[in-house]
C-alpha cells in the first residue's frame, strides 16, 4: 500500500515541482527516478540512514528533487546527512518543505547546523514517530579532531529514548589525517561514556576510514576492541564484496553505523537489518546518473525493531 502511495506522489512531483510560491521556476526538472521497487522502511521498525549528499545541492534544484524522491522511497524515520552546503531556501529547506507538502503519508521536519562554511550536518525525520528532545553540536572548539562539529540528536521513538550522533570526520590519507580521525574516535567514545551511560546510542556518519583494517592501522580500534560495549553494525559490509560499499569511486566503505550494547538485543532480532542502499541500481542511468545528480556516496541504513 505504501508503494502505491509513493507512485501516486511521484506522479504529483512531475506536475507540481516546476514552480513554488517561494522562489523561481525550476527549469527542466529531471526525469523521475524509477524507485518503486526500493524497500527499506516499515511501519513497525525504526530506521536510521546516514547519507553524505556530496556538496548538496551539487546540481541545484535537480539534486533537491532527486533527494525528495529518494527520501520518500527509502522511507526511514531519521536521515542523518552530511555535506549540506548552502543556507538558501532552495536546498535543505526546499527538501523539507517538499516532503511536507507532497508526502501525505507522513509529517516531515528537519534541522541543519550552520557552523561550517563548507558542509554542515543535518537531520530529516518523521514528526509522526520521532519526538525531538534536543539537537545540539559538540566539540565546537576542537577543529583538529572535528573539522565539522558532531551533531547530537536526542529523541524519543515509541517511548524509546535514543541518541544519534551524526559525524563527518576528516578526509584524506596522510598520517595527520589518520591521527585526526583516531583522536575524533577516542573523543566520541569519551563523550558517549560520560554523557549517556546505559542509554541507547547510535553513532553514524561519513567517518572517512575503513573499519575492517588491522589494529595497527585502524583508527576506530578504541570501539572495536570493546565488543561488549560497542558494535559497528556494518562490519560485514566492510569485510564483504566491494559491490556493497558506500563509496564506489575509490572503492571503499566509509559510511558507518555504530551502536552501544543497549541496542545489541534489537540488532540480533531477525527483523533487524543493515544495508548499503544502492540507489544507482534503481535509476535508468545507473551510477553515472546518481553521481552526476546526487552524490558520490551511497546511503547506509540500519533497521531495528523495538518490542
Amino acid at each position: 500500500m505504501k508503494k502505491i502511495w509513493i507512485a501516486i506522489i511521484v506522479v504529483f512531483i512531475i506536475i507540481s515541482c516546476g514552480k513554488t510560491e517561494s522562489g523561481p521556476t525550476s527549469i527542466d526538472p529531471p526525469l523521475v527516478p524509477i524507485l518503486d521497487s526500493l524497500f527499506f522502511g516499515t511501519d513497525s521498525t525504526f530506521e536510521i540512514v546516514t547519507w553524505n549528499i556530496q556538496n548538496f545541492p551539487k546540481e541545484d534544484m535537480i539534486t533537491a528533487d532527486y533527494v525528495v524522491q529518494i527520501i520518500m522511497a527509502i522511507d526511514a524515520d531519521v536521515f542523518a546527512l552530511q555535506e549540506i552546503e548552502s543556507s538558501s531556501y532552495f536546498d535543505f529547506d526546499y527538501v523539507v518543505d517538499e516532503l511536507q507538502e507532497i508526502d501525505s503519508l507522513y509529517n516531515w521536519d528537519g534541522y541543519k547546523a550552520n557552523s561550517d562554511t563548507y558542509g554542515n550536518l543535518a537531520y530529516i525525520y518523521k514528526n509522526d514517530f520521532v519526538e525531538v528532545d534536543s539537537i545540539y553540536e559538540i566539540y565546537q572548539d576542537d577543529w583538529y579532531a572535528f573539522p565539522r562539529c558532531p551533531l547530537v540528536f536526542e529523541l524519543t521513538y515509541d517511548e524509546q529514548e535514543l541518541v544519534i550522533i551524526d559525524n563527518h570526520l576528516k578526509a584524506g590519507g596522510d598520517s595527520e589525517d589518520e591521527d585526526r580521525r583516531e583522536e575524533a574516535s577516542q573523543k566520541l567514545q569519551a563523550f558517549i561514556d560520560s554523557s549517556f551511560t546505559d542509554m541507547e546510542v547510535i553513532l553514524v556518519g561519513d567517518l572517512n576510514d575503513d573499519i575492517s583494517e588491522p589494529q595497527n592501522t585502524n583508527v576506530f580500534w578504541n570501539f572495536i576492541s570493546q565488543p561488549d560495549n560497542y558494535l559497528f553494525t556494518d562490519m560485514e559490509i566492510a569485510e564483504g564484496s566491494s559491490s556493497n560499499w558506500s563509496y564506489p569511486g575509490w572503492p571503499s566503505h566509509l559510511d558507518h553505523i555504530l551502536i552501544t550494547n543497549e541496542l545489541f538485543d534489537e540488532f540480533s532480532l531477525p527483523s533487524a537489518a543493515i544495508q548499503t542502499l544502492k540507489i544507482d541500481n534503481y535509476l535508468e542511468g545507473g551510477w553515472n546518473e546518481y553521481y552526476e545528480n546526487v552524490s558520490d556516496h551511497r546511503p547506509v541504513g540500519l533497521k531495528l525493531y523495538f518490542e
